[in-house]
């Protein structure tokens, strides 16, 4: 079993930064890459970020130059330094990882949390 502890969602004014976190544990041999997708009201999930086993990463347009992700593999967690919010970034943020477990890559998706950018 897998577990995906995210945090540190909110409310924040336009203009501002948050900082996301997700840590995964349980029966994970090895994660390949780690992302963080977004969902708001009435659309669809879509990505944000992504980031592989090697350190390279990839963002969509709406968010280069203001979010950077980051991976700590030692503790199996991924981070989203998300600066200059805008309110059209209000969603639920979700991690997701590709990890290899008894041969296997499976992907696996956290709870969410919400961010709100709002003044």
């Amino acid at each position: 079993q897998v577990q995906l502890v995210e945090s540190g969602g909110g409310l924040v004014q336009p203009g501002g930064s948050l900082r996301l976190s997700c840590a995964a544990s349980g029966s994970i041999d090895s994660i390949n890459h780690m992302g963080w997708y977004r969902q708001a009201p009435g659309k669809e999930r879509e990505v944000v970020a992504y980031i592989t086993i090697g350190g390279n990463t990839n963002y969509a347009d709406s968010v280069k130059g203001r979010f950077t992700i980051s991976r700590d593999s030692a503790k199996n967690t991924v981070y989203l330094q998300m600066n200059s919010l805008k309110p059209e970034d209000t969603s639920v943020y979700y991690c997701k990882i590709n990890y290899l477990y008894s041969g296997y890559f499976r992907d696996y998706w956290g709870q969410g949390t919400q961010v709100t950018v709002s003044s």
